[in-house]
C-alpha cells in the first residue's frame, strides 16, 4: 500500500476530484441515491455517519482506489504482488518466464540451500509444523535455544531471544522497555517498525539528520537532563539507501550522555564484515559497545522473524515480560531449524560473504560509470537507482520487467517524491554478466524516459 500510494502529487491533483466524484456518485446509486457518508440513525436513536463503519468509505481506501485508477489511466501497471513460482534468489520464475531477480533479500542464497531445506524438513518430522503455544507456557523446543545460542555467539553477547516477526521485534522491544518519561532519538531514515515501537512506548521522539552523530550529540546536550532513560536507534545498513553509520562515533556519543544504543542489523548481518558477522565485525567492536543488537531472520538467515542480542538481563526481561514475546506463539520449528542451519552455513561458507561484497561493489561501480544516481550507497547488497519521481520509478520497473529483469520501485511516501527509486538487492549468486546486462538495460531505459 505504501508503494501504490506513491504516484506523484501531480497525478493526484489531476485525478482526485474527478475520481472521487465518480466513486461517490456510484456509491449513491448503489444505496438508493443516499450519500453514504451521511448520518444514519442507530437502533438507539443516535446518528453515525456511514463512513465510520464501512471499510469501503475509509479515507485511506478511497485514496488507494483513486490512485490505482489514475495509474491505470496513465498506463502504469501495478508492480506489486508478483507471483513467484519457486524459490526466489538471483533468478526467479514469474508467469513461466525466468527473470534476473533483484527483489529478494536472499543475500547469501541460503533460502533454497539444500542443507537449510533438509534442516527444516527434519524439524517438521521431529516437532511438527507448530509449537502450538507461547514458549513461556509449553512452546519451548531445543531448536529455539540452539538458534539463540548461535546468535549470541555470533555477536559475542551473553544471550539472545528470537521473535516470530522482525517488525514486531522492534515494536515490542522499544514499546516495552521505554515509556512516557523517556526519550528516543532515531536516524531520520529509521525503519517503520522502530517508529511504531516508539509510538507504542509513549516516549518523546526526536529524529536527527541521517548518519549525523554530531547533530545527535548536540540534541543530547540540550535534552538528556530532562528524561530518565534515553535510547538511540540506528540501522546497520539502511534498507532504502544502502549506506551505514560511523558506528564508533555514535558509541562515543551514547557513552558521553549515558544513553542506550540500539542497532537494527536487518540488512547488515551476513553482509558486512570479513565473515558476515555484521557492522560490529566491520568496525572491530565488542558486543557490549552496543546495548541492543537487533536483526531479522528473513534475509541472510533464510527464515522469518527477528532477534535481540545483548546482556542476559535484557534478554530475560524481554522473554518474561515483553508482550510481543510473552503472548505470541513460539517460532515454528522448521523456521527455527532453517535459520540455525543458515547460521551454520554462514560459518562454514564465508566465501559467500566475500562474493556478495564483490558483486555489490561491481554493481555500484558499473552503475556510477553509466551515470546512474545511486545516492549514498556503499555497494553492500542494497543499491538504489534514483529516478526522481514515483511515476518514473514505476515506469522504469515495468520497462526492466519487460526485458527480463525483476526489480521493485520504491515510491512516495516510503521515500520523498524526488527520491523515488528502483532498489536493487544484490545476491552472492548474481553473475557479473547479469549485473553488467542489468546496468546497461537500466541506463538505456533511463535515457528513453
Amino acid at each position: 500500500m505504501k508503494g501504490i500510494s506513491g504516484l506523484t502529487a501531480q497525478i493526484k491533483d489531476r485525478l482526485i476530484h474527478q475520481a472521487l466524484e465518480r466513486r461517490l456518485q456510484s456509491a449513491g446509486r448503489d444505496s438508493g441515491d443516499r450519500d453514504d457518508a451521511g448520518p444514519l440513525s442507530s437502533a438507539d436513536g443516535y446518528d453515525v455517519a456511514e463512513k465510520y463503519y464501512r471499510f469501503h468509505l475509509h479515507p485511506a481506501y478511497q485514496q488507494l482506489r483513486i490512485i490505482n485508477e489514475g495509474a491505470a489511466r496513465l498506463g502504469v501497471k501495478n508492480p506489486f504482488f508478483k507471483l513467484h513460482e519457486g524459490a526466489a534468489g538471483a533468478r526467479t520464475v514469474i508467469g513461466g518466464k525466468t527473470y534476473i531477480n533483484f527483489a529478494s533479500y536472499n543475500y547469501l542464497g541460503f533460502s533454497g540451500h539444500p542443507y537449510v531445506v533438509e534442516a527444516a524438513k527434519g524439524a517438521i518430522d521431529r516437532y511438527g509444523t507448530s509449537v502450538s503455544a507461547s514458549r513461556l507456557v509449553s512452546g519451548e523446543r531445543p531448536v529455539h535455544r540452539e538458534l539463540e545460542r548461535a546468535i549470541a555467539e555470533a555477536y559475542g553477547a551473553e544471550d539472545a531471544v528470537v521473535f516470530v516477526s522482525g517488525h514486531a521485534t522492534n515494536v515490542t522491544t522499544i514499546g516495552y522497555l521505554f515509556g512516557p518519561r523517556d526519550l528516543v532519538l532515531h536516524d531520520e531514515l529509521i525503519h517503520n517498525s522502530a517508529l511504531q515501537g516508539i509510538q507504542l512506548s509513549g516516549a518523546k521522539r526526536l529524529p536527527f539528520p541521517h548518519n549525523d552523530w554530531a547533530a545527535l550529540d548536540t540534541i543530547l546536550a540540550a535534552q538528556r537532563r530532562h528524561f530518565e532513560r534515553v535510547l538511540i536507534v540506528l540501522e546497520g545498513i539502511y534498507s532504502m539507501d544502502g549506506d551505514y553509520p560511523d558506528l564508533p562515533k555514535f558509541i562515543e556519543v551514547k557513552r558521553r550522555h549515558r544513553a542506550f544504543l540500539m542497532v537494527d542489523e536487518a540488512h547488515s548481518f551476513g553482509v558486512m564484515g570479513p565473515t558476515g558477522m555484521g557492522i560490529r565485525e566491520h568496525f572491530g567492536l565488542q558486543a557490549a559497545d552496543v546495548d541492543i543488537w537487533m536483526g531479522t531472520l528473513s534475509k541472510t538467515l533464510a527464515g522469518c522473524g527477528g532477534f535481540i542480542a545483548g546482556e542476559a538481563a535484557l534478554v530475560e526481561l524481554l522473554k518474561f515480560l515483553a508482550p510481543g514475546f510473552l503472548y505470541s506463539v513460539g517460532m515454528s520449528p522448521p523456521v527455527a531449524a532453517a535459520c540455525l542451519a543458515a547460521m551454520e552455513c554462514l560459518r562454514r561458507e564465508p566465501e559467500r560473504v566475500a562474493a556478495l561484497q564483490r558483486r555489490g561493489r561491481f554493481f555500484l561501480e558499473r552503475a556510477r560509470e553509466a551515470g546512474i544516481d545511486t545516492g549514498t550507497s556503499a555497494g553492500l547488497a542494497v543499491i538504489p537507482a534514483i529516478a526522481g519521481s514515483s511515476l518514473k520509478a514505476a515506469r522504469l520497473s515495468a520497462a526492466l520487467f519487460e526485458r527480463g529483469i525483476n526489480v521493485q520501485p520504491i515510491l512516495y511516501p516510503a521515500v520523498p517524491e524526488k527520491s523515488a527509486r528502483l532498489r536493487f538487492f544484490v545476491s552472492c549468486e548474481h553473475e557479473e554478466n547479469e549485473i553488467q546486462e542489468t546496468v546497461q538495460v537500466l541506463a538505456e531505459e533511463i535515457a528513453r524516459l
